[in-house]
C-alpha cells in the first residue's frame, strides 16, 4: 500500500475567495485520493475570530464549496477542510456547515459527515495556567487569568490527529475549525502510512494552492506522494513549479527557511533537496519530522478593544510631503489639547498611517522617501463608536487646514476620496492570545461530531 503514489489535490488557498475553475476542473480529471482546502488564517487579524464574521461573502464561499463537495462526491474521496469561515471558531463551523447542508440538499447528496470543533473553554485554560502548562508563543506576555477572562473568543489550533480519527471513524468529509494548514493536507497520507516529514513539508507547499510556482497565483496544485518524495505540479498550464519557487515558499510565513514548528513537533527541511521533473513539475526529498517529547496546542485569542472610525485623504503638496511624519506628529498633539477637556486620552487611540511614508512598517521604517504623493488614513480606536467618530473627525479636519511650515495656500491639504469622510470600522479587536499550552491527548481541545447525511437530510 505504502508503494502507491498518492495524489493530493488543494483546491483553494482560502476557500472562499474563488476558486479557478479550469485549473480546478484539469486536477479533477487526474483523479485526487482526496481534496483538500484552508478556508482560515491569522493573515487576516483578529476581527473575524472576535466578530464571529467570515472573510468572504456567503455567495462566493457557496461557490467554492459547492465546487468542491461535489467533486468529492462525485470522485468518491474525502473532502477536507479546514479552519472553517476564516478563524474556526463555533460561529465560523456553523456558517460553513449551513452553507453545506444547504448544498446538499438542493443535490440530495448522501455522505458521512465529520464535524471538528476547535473553540476553547476558558475554564480550561484557566486550569491550564494554575497548573504550569502554558506559555506564550514567542516573545509575548505571559498568560494571565484577567487575560483569558477578557478574551472574546479563544481558538485552539489543532494539529493532524483530530483529522486522523475522522477518518478513522469512515468520515466522507471533514469540517474542521482552526486548524493547522499543514494539516489539513498531510492527515490522509499519514493515514494511508506515507512518511510524517514528507507529508508535513507537502502540506505545508500546498495549502497555498499555486503560490509556490512561477508566476504564483490562486489555482489548484496537485501533490503526488510516494515513499521517498513528493512531486509538485500546478493545474494551470501556465504555472511552473520549479526549483527555485518552491524551495522560496519555504520563507512563506517562516523565520527560518529550514524549520517549520508545527503542533507536536517540527519540520526539519536542513536535508529537504528540490529536483526539477520537468518545466513545470519539481521534486521534493529528504524532509524530516522530528517529534516533541510534550505535545503542545497554540491557543489563539482576542480581545474587544474599542470601535473604529477612518478617514482617508491624499497629500500632493510636495513642500508637505517632504516633511509628512513631522506634519502629522503635530496635528496629533494638536487633536490631543482640543479634546482635553472632552475625552480622556484612554478612551480613544488616535493613529495616522502614511503611506508612501511608513504606512506599512511605521517605527521600523529603514528607507527615506520623497513621494509624489502621500495617503494618510486616521485610524481611530474609541472606547464607544461616538468617541471614536468625533476623534476622526477633529483629527481629519485639523489635518485638512493644517498651516504646515512653507505653505503656500490656505486651502485644503487633503485630497479626500469619500463622503462621507469618517467611515465606521465597526468593533475593533486585538490578539491578547497567542499562547500554547501542554495537552495530554492531541484530541482533547477537539470534540467531533460524526453526521450521516442521506439525500441532503442529516440523520442520527
Amino acid at each position: 500500500m505504502t508503494s502507491e503514489i498518492l495524489r493530493c489535490l488543494c483546491a483553494s488557498g482560502q476557500l472562499g475567495h474563488g476558486i479557478p475553475r479550469p485549473a480546478f476542473e484539469r486536477g479533477i480529471a487526474l483523479n485526487p485520493h482526496f481534496i483538500g482546502a484552508d478556508c482560515g488564517s491569522t493573515d487576516i487579524g483578529p476581527y473575524y475570530l472576535g466578530a464571529g464574521k467570515c472573510d468572504g461573502h456567503a455567495d462566493v464561499i457557496r461557490r467554492d464549496l459547492e465546487m468542491v463537495l461535489l467533486a468529492g462526491r462525485k470522485l468518491n474521496v474525502p473532502v477536507i477542510l479546514g479552519s472553517a469561515g476564516s478563524a474556526g471558531g463555533e460561529p465560523h463551523l456553523q456558517l460553513t456547515l449551513d452553507v453545506l447542508y444547504e448544498i446538499a440538499a438542493r443535490h440530495r447528496l448522501s455522505f458521512r459527515l465529520a464535524v471538528i470543533h476547535a473553540e476553547v473553554d476558558k475554564g480550561y485554560v484557566l486550569e491550564k495556567i494554575a497548573a504550569g502548562k502554558s506559555r506564550p508563543c514567542g516573545p509575548l506576555h505571559e498568560l494571565t487569568p484577567d487575560g483569558v477572562e477578557r478574551a472574546t473568543r479563544i481558538v485552539g489550533q489543532m494539529g493532524m490527529e483530530p483529522f486522523l480519527r475522522a477518518l478513522d471513524a469512515g468520515a466522507d468529509v471533514i469540517v474542521a475549525g482552526r486548524a493547522c494548514d499543514a494539516a489539513v493536507f498531510a492527515a490522509y497520507p499519514v493515514w494511508k502510512g506515507r512518511d510524517k516529514g514528507l507529508a508535513m513539508h507537502m502540506g505545508k507547499i500546498i495549502e497555498c494552492s499555486s503560490l509556490s510556482a512561477e508566476p504564483g497565483g490562486r489555482d489548484a496544485i496537485m501533490a503526488s506522494l510516494d515513499a521517498t518524495g513528493f512531486t509538485l505540479e500546478s493545474m494551470n498550464p501556465a504555472r511552473r513549479c520549479t526549483p527555485y519557487s518552491v524551495a522560496a515558499h519555504s520563507l512563506y510565513e517562516q523565520p527560518d527557511p529550514f524549520e517549520v514548528v508545527e503542533p507536536g513537533g517540527r519540520l526539519d527541511m536542513t536535508r529537504s533537496v528540490y529536483t526539477p521533473v520537468d518545466e513545470r513539475r519539481t521534486r521534493v526529498t529528504g524532509s524530516v519530522w522530528e517529534t516533541n517529547p510534550v505535545y503542545t496546542i497554540k491557543l489563539e485569542g482576542v480581545e474587544r478593544v474599542g470601535y473604529r472610525y477612518f478617514s482617508l485623504g491624499a497629500m500632493r503638496c510636495p513642500v508637505a510631503t517632504r516633511q509628512t511624519r513631522a506634519i502629522l506628529d503635530h496635528v496629533e498633539k494638536m487633536v490631543g489639547e482640543l479634546l482635553v477637556s472632552d475625552f480622556d486620552p484612554k478612551d480613544y487611540r488616535l493613529k495616522f498611517r502614511a503611506y508612501g511614508v511608513d504606512g506599512a512598517m511605521g517605527a521600523g521604517e529603514t528607507e527615506a522617501a520623497n513621494p509624489l504623493e502621500v495617503m494618510v488614513v486616521t485610524d481611530v480606536i474609541g472606547r464607544t463608536p461616538e468617541i471614536a467618530q468625533a476623534v476622526c473627525s477633529v483629527a481629519r479636519y485639523n489635518l485638512l487646514h493644517y498651516f504646515y511650515d512653507g505653505i503656500k495656500a490656505t486651502g485644503g491639504n487633503l485630497a479626500v476620496p469619500f463622503v462621507p469622510a469618517d467611515v465606521s470600522g465597526g468593533e475593533a479587536y486585538e490578539f491578547s492570545i497567542y499562547h500554547l499550552v501542554e495537552v495530554d491527548d492531541p484530541c482533547e481541545l477537539f470534540p467531533m461530531d460524526v453526521i450521516q447525511i442521506k439525500e441532503g437530510r442529516p440523520h442520527d
